[in-house]
């Protein structure tokens, strides 16, 4: 959307995707990158053939833990993004029988697991953590959601207020996104440099970890997240 041939179509504005959704809940931009979360809590509509999803280990939603994930107690937790926070607590609460308190804290690991017992971080944060060198229990929370479900998780989908979700935006998306993954080697290179991380990891997270073309099987994880949130706090 900044590069290819939708890069005059819309006015681009970035934040994280909590903030996101709130933007759009308030009418202050027309389409936003939802968390799924937040999809579901304000009912909005959303397009099907682009977000942001993951078929096995994501690398970008790290819980780390002191102790057995059974027995945490006190989870310190990123919130800029709300579907990882909701998806933490359903893998603790269906794989492991627990329901710790949850403390929204900035994401300094040091900080975190000063105050808690685990910590939950996302995003390039948690790239920059090379977790086979933490003292700690690390869990991958895309790996555990697909092996304790056997489906993908959808984490973020282009979604907004219904007048906007029209045919020619959804093409819009669509098609950028694809320009966007036959340029794929244009963006390493260029968070590389902005990043601080590495080609090789940023190249092995857009490739093998994050899926940006949703099929069915992918809409079918989500609608199991949903049914499992739901029951969650039911």
């Amino acid at each position: 959307m900044m590069h290819g041939q939708e890069k005059d179509i819309f006015e681009l504005s970035f934040s994280v995707p909590s903030d996101c959704a709130d933007q759009v809940q308030r009418g202050e931009v027309d389409l936003g990158i939802i968390p799924v979360a937040e999809v579901q809590r304000l009912n909005l509509p959303y397009f099907r053939d682009v977000g942001i999803g993951g078929r096995g280990p994501v690398r970008t939603i790290l819980l780390i833990s002191k102790k057995d994930p059974a027995d945490i107690r006190i989870l310190a937790a990123d919130s800029s993004s709300r579907t990882s926070v909701l998806l933490t607590r359903l893998i603790l609460a269906r794989k492991y029988g627990c329901k710790p308190a949850i403390q929204t804290v900035s994401p300094d690991l040091d900080r975190m697991l000063e105050r808690a017992d685990a910590a939950l971080i996302i995003g390039d944060p948690a790239l920059r953590i090379e977790p086979g060198k933490l003292p700690y229990q690390v869990l991958d929370l895309g790996k555990e959601w697909t092996e304790m479900t056997g489906r993908p998780m959808v984490f973020a989908l282009w979604s907004g207020q219904q007048q906007f979700m029209t045919e020619t935006n959804r093409k819009a998306f669509a098609d950028s996104c694809r320009f966007g993954l036959e340029h794929l080697e244009d963006i390493v290179r260029a968070n590389e440099a902005d990043r601080n991380i590495s080609a090789d990891l940023i190249r092995t997270y857009l490739t093998k970890h994050i899926t940006f073309e949703l099929n069915a099987d992918d809409h079918r994880g989500l609608q199991l997240f949903w049914s499992y949130a739901a029951e969650l706090d039911s």
